[in-house]
């Protein structure tokens, strides 16, 4: 009697082991949250340590008024499915905003005060700087990282902390398949410089976004190299948009575009008839992962019901529904999205928030590389 008491004495600590090892990690994620959210705070930022706690406080709101450059396609559906998240949202509003002449008149309502009721707009990128005044201090960036919001952290923008970028497009080599094969269609960018390409065999957009996003995986003086050797290929030098180049490509009047945007050339292959226009991945990929910003004004009237909404952009859900209806243009770091599946495994240069910043900079720097072509007809 007495061994079999000692026994159960001698266990007992090993049983309570898991119970007190909970109650250990409990205490040091809530320090850990306590600790982030002070240093929040310390900035002058909101952080909260409880996702429950948004969710509470998003319930006494119940609307939303969004101001967002996608379109009427993809809001219903984004609608539909945060209200099957949270019903207790009754009233959302997602009103479209596109063109640079929209973005200024924006921009004059937020300095004039006369943007009200809204609770998330849309930031464009070449005006991150005129926003941010007018946007919540959220620390949307701590909260990520410490698991109170579910969104990859590298979605968001890591010194403002309150700017999400939703989708990402990257750089493909458009081809004809009549006129070149695909065994013939670069793999490496460096391909292009091969004598075979010389004298007017392919289209370059005077305004260089693919080459300018090798910088990161090449670095500028690197990249700047490439490009003086690029033009004394003697390229067909281009002004027109993505899709005018895919329709040239398409009707055989050029053979190649290596600055092609994926989701144009797909969203132009399903639109031609002949079957010409086709595409290849050109390694290092220019991708850009800093594209479609949205933000939550500091004016807002349901601000933690806008959190909820920026957190649900982010999920896997919403991104699948962006890819559907804003075709193929879903974040790098949603995994299963197009880009994630077309991206897996290839070397990668990655225009993230930290070359953003300097990309204007390297653009002009390559065109001067370039020699400041001239557009051909």
């Amino acid at each position: 009697m007495r061994s079999t008491f000692l026994n159960k004495l001698v266990a007992l600590p090993v049983l309570l082991l898991p119970f007190t090892l909970n109650i250990i990690h409990s205490d040091a994620a809530s320090s850990s949250l306590l600790s982030a959210q002070k240093e929040a705070e310390s900035k002058g930022r909101t952080f909260f340590t409880s996702h429950d706690d948004i969710v509470s406080k998003a319930r006494k709101e119940g609307k939303l008024w969004v101001s967002s450059r996608l379109g009427t396609s993809v809001s219903e559906p984004l609608i539909n499915g945060f209200k099957q998240k949270y019903p207790f949202i009754t009233e959302i509003r997602v009103q479209e905003i596109a063109g640079t002449a929209a973005f200024e008149r924006f921009q004059l309502e937020l300095q004039s005060g006369q943007a009200k009721g809204w609770d998330i707009t849309h930031v464009p990128i070449d005006s991150i700087s005129s926003y941010v005044p007018y946007l919540k201090k959220y620390d949307i960036f701590g909260m990520a990282k410490s698991g109170v919001l579910k969104i990859d952290p590298r979605m968001i923008h890591p010194s403002e902390r309150n700017i999400l970028s939703l989708t990402t497009g990257f750089r493909v080599a458009a081809y004809n398949r009549n006129l070149i094969t695909e065994d013939k269609v670069p793999a490496k960018w460096e391909d292009f410089l091969k004598p075979e390409f010389k004298g007017k065999k392919f289209l370059l957009d005077i305004r260089p976004l693919g080459v300018a996003s090798l910088v990161p995986d090449w670095g500028l003086e690197k990249t700047l190299a490439f490009a003086r050797r690029l033009a004394a290929q003697q390229p067909v030098w281009s002004n027109m948009g993505g899709d005018g180049r895919n329709t040239l490509i398409a009707n055989g009047e050029f053979a190649l575009d290596p600055e092609a945007n994926y989701h144009s050339v797909k969203r132009n292959m399903s639109k031609d008839r002949t079957g010409n226009l086709n595409f290849k991945i050109v390694e290092p990929v220019p991708t850009r992962v800093v594209d479609h910003l949205d933000g939550i004004l500091a004016t807002a009237t349901s601000p933690n019901t806008a959190l909820l909404w920026i957190e649900f952009l982010s999920s896997t859900e919403a991104q699948q529904i962006i890819d559907k209806y804003f075709p193929l243009r879903a974040s790098l770091y949603s995994s299963g999205s197009a880009a994630e599946q077309e991206l897996r495994g290839k070397e990668l240069s990655v225009v993230d928030w930290n070359h953003f910043s300097k990309f204007e900079e390297y653009v002009t720097k390559i065109i001067e590389a370039y020699g400041f072509p001239r557009a051909e007809k």
